[in-house]
């Protein structure tokens, strides 16, 4: 018997009304992206999301991709969205079209190496601890332009732009912060990077993400519901 998943069709019809409101409101109708996140959630419901339109996916964790990686639909981009242990970069850099979550030189180093050897250059975002919260990863605000240039010259990664998961109790201060950063960056025109993507909003915000500038926003629970953490 199949499983009944008109519920994500329902909660993606949401999700794309909300989005265009709020893009029509704030940013002149330019929609950003919907990124399925796919933590927990079985292939066959991801395939089914994808039926329905998805075409971008969001992969946290390097093992659970490699053991659901041969039953996906691979009409869909996928990116690579959680913290990133150097040492498993060699296992998804032929997967990945953009690792989102750099966040240190020795990371982008790795990254670069593997893809050099892979024969590719790898698109990456800079994440971003727009919070300063230590429960989280990314580089601070202040110290992102230096990671920036360590990061630049290295040929086998592109920066493509920035990445953020703001504090949800401010949620709104913070991504207007991030839009200043990026905006900010975007203007200097800073030569070899091109500040094309933001990726931020997700189920609880991705509303007021679109009204700061969000080109990518990363939905998983108000797509495919409360995670089942028994399923990984």
């Amino acid at each position: 018997m199949e499983t009944d998943l008109s519920y994500v069709s329902e909660n993606l019809r949401i999700i794309r009304e909300r989005t265009a409101e709020a893009a029509d409101k704030y940013r002149g109708g330019v929609q950003p992206r919907i990124m399925a996140v796919t933590k927990t959630v079985p292939p066959e419901t991801v395939n089914f999301a994808i039926s329905q339109g998805i075409d971008l996916m969001g992969e946290n964790r390097v093992q659970e991709f490699l053991s659901k990686q041969e039953a996906y639909d691979r009409s869909a981009e996928i990116h690579f969205i959680g913290h990133l242990q150097t040492n498993k970069v060699k296992y998804i850099i032929g997967a990945m079209s953009m690792i989102q979550s750099v966040d240190s030189l020795k990371l982008g180093q790795e990254i670069s190496r593997h893809a050099v050897a892979a024969g590719k250059v790898m698109d990456i975002l800079c994440e971003v601890n727009i919070g300063g919260e230590d429960s989280k990863s990314g580089v601070a605000p202040d110290q992102l332009r230096s990671l920036i240039s360590q990061l630049t010259p290295l040929e086998g990664i592109r920066i493509k732009g920035l990445m953020t998961i703001p504090p949800p109790s401010e949620s709104d201060i913070f991504l207007g912060r991030m839009e200043e950063l990026f905006n900010k960056l975007k203007d200097e025109k800073i030569p070899g990077i091109s500040m094309d993507e933001l990726s931020m909003g997700m189920t609880h915000d991705y509303a007021e993400a679109v009204k700061h500038g969000s080109t990518i926003i990363r939905i998983g629970t108000g797509l495919f519901g409360a995670r089942n953490y028994a399923n990984k």
